[in-house]
């Protein structure tokens, strides 16, 4: 945590109490019911909120127990400390006393020895609170008392009653609970007193004798000591100082200036703990004069006690007391240390007569690193922890800053409702339910202090919204039927005008509108109503420098203008924005490109961002919606956007979460939460560069996200948490509200307490190691920082990057940089750098390269370069990619973690592999090959989930002419025994086009699984040999079975004619009895083929087994690709599906095996719910990003121009929604950290040429091929001819004759020559 505002604190004489326990530092004091308790200037130990007492009165700590005693004017509360020895120190409750009936009298606390506790109000009540809470002492007094404290013995009691001028000084006649009895003496005063203080060993067990301070009306400080125990008083008068003379005025008075003095006992104990430290300091600088500490040295010597006078203009008057309580006094005991300046205690002028007391506490541990501290309590709501060295303290010579303030305690002494922010982040307004609100504004980072409380504003009316203007100088705040302006200049806020207004509905917001022209001294703010009405306010306020120079320059506030937004149906709220990256500012344009001001949702889960626009000569505002997302979340909770487009909703039920990016309409981010955990808050910031960071609130914790690169390769979240705030340790309230600081500081609001936490994540911790990110070197990093490690461009050797380039078909450009990255490596040692671009430049990915021969490049060398080039690598051998991977797996490259360099050496030896086959595969084989022994690396690793390769490998294997090799490859790598399982996750059936290859690897398939286990189970292969019609080989087989209990029955039934009714019914009967004892699915599947039922085999494999692609490849088997059942599975199960999932890959996949397409081409461009009725609404998955992968467009281009039906498809896509889809995927890309191939995609992309008439009676249609940009000599022909009527009625069937010539395979050839 960066620092606490605790809450304001009570404005009572025992509202502070500071003690030192065992050691430790304590503070204690009161704010409404709370009971903060501190151990330093930000390190708050606990906050007790006592619902019993409405307001308390009255803290004081025990020193010697560590006992907490809190009162209201009727019941004391004491609280006991535990768990210090575990380290973690807490308090709880102990016991309570009830005092008797009064007239509400403010109570005083004091603790003696022995856990005796002091009461007193219209009576002095002394209990003994060990074990039992017991009375032992009672004294009833004729004036209620405003002080009454022990001695640090607890020997003698000092009391004064209100407006008293006799301080009664009670001495103990007898310790004991049995018999406790007093009697007192008084010392009198000429005027009343107004505080006393007792003189306090370090260490109760030190004997010291007995002195009191105390301070009259007149302006003196009297020093009363016991120089004669055994008369009748118990103290005399030992010495006084006169405050208004102490402090003579330097300057010529002016009229504001007040003659207050405020004063201050400095211990002893502290003061000769303080000079030591200094003198420990000095000793280690040798350079400078320390005159002013020789002085304090000598002073220290004598032990005196310091009493500091301080006036209100920072003049300082420092008296040493020494020998205090000697009989014999001498004038030299009391004696002036130093007269100085400069002592700022930030005393607020123009104050109430009730809110300009002010009391001090003074300590100085002995521990090494203890400063002298001083803490201010300011009655109008502050208390201030200042840090000192005592020479620059007392040092007579001319300083500027002498008490360094650390802390600022203030706040509310109610519960925070809302926090709102400037547009910069650099001011903030938190209000209550009372609708008091305390303007703050950013703070210092040298003085340690986050936020420094500027004004404070009191509002007659009820807050409905505010919002700030010029950094927090002006505030408005909008009511349910007018708005205000307040001048938040002063320490407390002033009305400077109010408008009323009325409106048929509810105004729902308050928003400031970005003004053109930046040193305009007028701002616009406008409300929106429930009735999409818009209201604009104009708000002059007075410049910088006329506001120096008069002070009392006012605002002013007028309507401008009100407008209509309509779009109001089953509205539930509009909401600004919550501003982030740079500041917002409007042009003379009104586009979709500017920055959003508000966002609206609906009850049927519909977003809408707004923007406006000023028209300063219409006197009108512009309002324009910049993007609306159907999320599908009804009847949402709650919703924010930012101003850089993201917004958050919260469901129904307050526990899930989406993040969607307005521009594209997709979900990045979707969590379910607990029960227990209901979201209550939204509040997004983001970094310089613009990357966004999202705070979610719960009762009791925060909930900190950062966007991160998309990662479609391993699809990998969007959104991570980098950090959890808990407050449940350090209070029992729950969070009201929270807000962004512009420094990315985040303030909590909670009770009446504001927690600032520090914008520094450590980098241990298991959120932030979960991410494996390169931050080895960081303990701690900047929140900021941290989100541009996750975001921002890629170095190109990074395996994503080099995984898109591969996948862009930038294969020349991927070679280049593995070979730079083997150069850089080669002379690398920890600690240095590498070139991000490992010596290419960015012109390399975008401008067309030319291939030159590896022959020309050396005729183009120098005779004395060949000396050291002649053994660069040209291209990636599996000897380079050996070396390299050997280096990463020894060096720590700084712009990768660890397990992104596993990853870069598995792309490495992937394309060696690939080179080493390249002059066989076409680009496609190299797509999935590489990406297949990807996933089969990765799922060798923990967690494998993923079963199978995705339909993107498919879709490049199945556009591939090299399906023999990879098929090949395939097979070698499972060592020949290739099993369906493994078929199946390489989804060799899905992309084999060659029916006679695929029945042929089928049949190997069949082979492996019968011969998988040793007992070679013919069940295990029925499947297989039935789909490809091979029941004879299967009779063989059960023939071999002879373990088989079935054997004899299955060899009977299958020796028969199936083409029969009576035994096509019997092998239905065997399939359906397998069926319900759910075991054997692919035996019941099996026994349908067997019956020649392909459409109930293929339901069982999709249905029972889940199991698409055994469906699929039965299907396809069985009865080749023009089969009815399969286009019926296709159109009624795999497209359903694609849509539900949004899965573009699948619906592509399927739209080409029916032959359409057309359709397949439009699919990679328009989310395949939108192009066909699915029986299904698509889920929250069929939305998100990964439904968008930048692959898409690769495969558009490639596939757009590959046939006339492909080109028609592509015809029907609109020139905007081309532009849209290449757009969106730039945007993907820049998103991924890919700006190169972003920049590549839009410079190089070449749209469609609009299709030009022919002929002149418009009989023809026009050839697609001339909307092409190059030669479309090679566009296959596949569109199907005329039909009749009849047959336009059917749906297609098969797939149209190929019209190119298709080379026979290999073992077609075999089998010729009968092989």
């Amino acid at each position: 945590m960066r620092t606490v505002l605790p809450g304001k604190p009570q404005a009572k004489l025992q509202a502070v109490s500071t003690a030192l326990w065992e050691g430790q530092r304590l503070v204690a004091y009161i704010s409404g019911n709370a009971l903060v308790i501190l151990s330093g200037p930000h390190s708050l130990i606990q906050t007790i909120y006592d619902d019993q007492l409405l307001t308390l009165e009255a803290v004081v700590i025990d020193e010697a127990t560590g006992n907490i005693a809190v009162s209201s004017s009727e019941e004391v509360h004491i609280y006991k400390p535990y768990g210090k020895e575990e380290g973690d120190l807490k308090w709880s409750f102990q016991s309570s006393l009830h005092v008797p009936s009064h007239d509400n009298d403010v109570l005083t606390l004091s603790w003696g020895t022995e856990e005796e506790l002091l009461i007193g109000y219209s009576s002095l009540r002394l209990y003994q609170t060990t074990g039992v809470d017991t009375l032992i002492w009672n004294c009833s007094l004729p004036k209620p008392v405003k002080i009454a404290s022990f001695s640090y013995d607890a020997s003698l009691i000092a009391s004064t009653s209100h407006h008293d001028r006799l301080i009664k000084v009670w001495r103990r006649q007898s310790f004991g609970s049995d018999d406790t009895r007093f009697n007192f003496t008084y010392l009198p005063h000429p005027t009343a007193v107004t505080d006393i203080h007792w003189r306090r060993p370090h260490d109760r067990q030190q004997i010291l004798d007995h002195g009191l301070f105390s301070i009259c009306a007149d302006s003196k400080i009297r020093v009363w000591a016991a120089t004669d125990p055994h008369g009748l008083q118990a103290l005399q008068l030992w010495a006084e100082i006169d405050m208004q003379e102490a402090i003579q005025p330097r300057h010529i008075e002016t009229p504001h200036q007040s003659s207050d003095r405020y004063a201050f006992i400095i211990g002893s104990e502290d003061f000769r703990f303080a000079t030591e430290r200094a003198l420990q300091a000095a000793s280690s600088d040798r350079q400078r004069d320390h005159h002013a500490l020789e002085h304090l040295l000598e002073v220290a010597k004598t032990s005196p006690e310091i009493c500091v006078v301080v006036d209100r203009c920072g003049n300082m008057s420092a008296w040493g007391l020494e020998n205090v309580g000697c009989k014999s006094r001498k004038d030299t005991d009391k004696f002036n240390i130093a007269h100085v300046e400069n002592v700022k205690l930030s005393f607020l002028r123009d104050v109430k007569p009730e809110q300009a007391n002010v009391k001090f506490l003074t300590f100085c541990s002995q521990q090494s690193d203890s400063p002298f501290t001083l803490l201010v309590h300011h009655f109008d709501g502050r208390i201030m922890w200042y840090e000192s060295k005592v020479e620059e303290l007392f040092d007579p010579s001319p300083r500027q800053q002498r008490l360094k303030p650390k802390a600022l305690w203030t706040g509310h002494d109610g519960s925070v409702k809302k926090i709102v922010r400037s547009g910069s982040g650099k001011a903030l307004i938190s209000r209550t339910n009372d609708n008091e609100g305390l303007i703050w504004k950013q703070g210092n980072d040298k003085s340690g202090m986050a936020l420094t409380r500027s004004s404070s504003l009191s509002c007659p009316e009820h807050i409905h919204r505010s919002c700030l203007l010029q950094e927090g100088d002006f505030v408005v705040n909008l009511h349910h039927h007018s708005i205000s302006l307040w001048d938040a200049r002063s320490p407390v806020a002033r009305l400077a005008v109010s408008c009323a207004f009325q409106v048929e509905g509810k105004p729902l917001c308050l928003i400031p509108l970005p003004n053109s022209n930046t040193n305009s001294l007028s701002h616009y703010v406008a409300t929106i109503t429930s009735m999409m009405e818009a209201i604009v306010w104009k708000v002059d306020i007075p410049s910088r420098s006329q506001q120096l120079i008069d002070e009392d320059s006012i605002a002013a506030m007028v309507p401008f203008c009100a407008s209509e937004l309509g779009m109001q149906d089953d509205l539930v709220f509009v909401l600004p924005v919550d501003p982030a990256g740079s500041l917002s500012t409007t042009s003379e344009y009104l586009d979709t490109f500017a920055k959003d001001l508000a966002i609206s949702y609906t009850d049927s889960g519909v977003l809408r961002a707004w923007t406006a626009t000023l028209d300063l000569d219409k006197g009108s505002v512009n309002w324009l919606v910049t993007s609306t997302t159907e999320t599908g979340i009804y009847d949402p909770s709650l919703a924010s956007g930012s101003s850089i487009r993201k917004i958050a909703v919260v469901d129904s039920a307050k526990t899930g979460l989406t993040i969607w990016d307005p521009w594209s309409g997709q979900l990045e981010f979707d969590a379910k939460y607990g029960s227990s955990d209901s979201i209550q808050d939204l509040d997004w910031s983001s970094t310089p560069d613009e990357q966004s960071i999202l705070a979610v609130g719960f009762p009791y914790k925060v909930k900190i996200l950062a966007q991160m690169r998309y990662d479609y390769l391993n699809a990998g979240p969007a959104w991570v948490p980098i950090r959890e705030i808990h407050i449940k340790e350090l209070t029992s309230h729950p969070i009201g509200d929270s807000v962004w600081l512009g420094s990315g500081n985040l303030v909590v609001g909670t009770g009446n307490q504001l927690y600032v936490y520090d914008k520094a994540v450590d980098t241990s911790n298991d959120k932030i190691m979960d991410l494996s990110i390169p931050v080895h070197q960081h303990q701690s990093l900047s929140i900021f920082d941290l989100v541009t490690y996750l975001n921002g461009p890629l170095p190109v050797f990074h395996p994503q990057f080099l995984a898109q380039c591969i996948l862009a078909g930038k294969l020349v450009q991927v070679q280049r940089i593995i070979i730079g990255l083997y150069k850089a490596l080669k002379f690398f040692v920890t600690g240095d750098d590498v070139d991000s671009f490992v010596a290419m430049r960015p012109s390399d990915f975008y401008v067309e390269q030319k291939d030159v021969s590896y022959a020309a490049k050396k005729e183009t060398r120098s005779s004395y370069a060949d000396i050291f080039d002649d053994d660069e690598p040209e291209t990636v051998t599996e000897e380079l990619a050996t070396s390299l991977i050997e280096n990463l797996a020894k060096l720590a490259i700084p712009q990768l973690s660890s397990h992104e360099q596993f990853y870069l050496a598995d792309i490495i030896e992937c394309v060696a592999t690939a080179e080493k086959q390249r002059r066989s595969m076409d680009e496609n084989a190299m797509r999935y090959l590489l990406f297949f022994r990807q996933h089969m690396i990765r799922r060798s690793q923990p967690p494998a989930t993923q079963v199978s390769i995705s339909w993107r490998e498919i879709i490049w294997a199945y556009h591939s002419d090299s399906q023999d090799i990879l098929v090949d490859l395939i097979s070698r790598h499972y060592h020949g025994r290739m099993l369906w399982k493994h078929a199946r996750e390489s989804g060799m059936f899905m992309w084999m086009t060659d029916l006679t290859a695929l029945r042929a690897q089928f049949e190997v398939i069949a082979r492996n699984e019968y011969t998988k286990t040793d007992e070679k189970n013919p069940i295990d292969c029925s499947l297989h040999y039935l789909a490809l019609k091979k029941k004879n080989v299967l009779v063989g087989l059960w023939r071999m079975a002879a373990w088989n209990r079935e054997q004899s029955g299955t060899q009977k039934l299958l020796r028969n004619d199936f083409s029969e009714a009576r035994w096509k019914t019997a092998a239905l009967k065997n399939a359906y009895a397998l069926l319900g004892k759910r075991r054997f699915g692919e035996y019941a599947a099996a026994f349908f083929l067997l019956a020649g039922n392909l459409q109930d085999a293929i339901n069982v494999c999709a249905n029972q087994l889940h199991d698409l692609q055994l469906a699929i490849a039965v299907a396809r088997v069985y009865d080749g690709d023009d089969s009815l059942v399969l286009r019926s599975l296709l159109e009624e199960k795999v497209l359903p599906q694609a849509a539900f999932e949004g899965n573009r890959w699948l619906a592509t996949w399927a739209f080409w095996m029916l032959g359409r397409r057309d359709m397949a081409v439009r699919v990679l461009i328009s989310p395949v719910y939108t192009l066909f009725d699915s029986p299904e609404t698509p889920n929250l998955k069929s939305k998100s990003y990964l439904s968008s992968d930048p692959a898409l467009v690769v495969l558009y281009k490639q596939l757009r121009g590959k046939t006339l039906q492909a080109l028609k498809g592509a015809s029907k896509v609109s020139p905007r929604a081309e532009w849209d889809f290449v757009v969106q995927n730039a945007r993907l890309y820049d998103r991924m950290g890919c700006d190169l191939l972003a920049l590549d995609l839009v410079r190089n992309w070449e749209f469609l040429r609009l299709p030009k008439e022919t002929n002149t009676n418009g009989t023809l249609p026009p050839d697609p091929r001339n909307m092409l940009r190059r030669r479309s000599s090679l566009v296959v022909d596949d569109m199907p001819g005329p039909r009749s009527p009849t047959e336009q009625k059917m749906k297609p069937i098969g797939k149209p004759a190929p019209t190119v010539f298709e080379e026979p395979s290999t073992n077609s050839l075999l089998d010729s020559f009968g092989f």
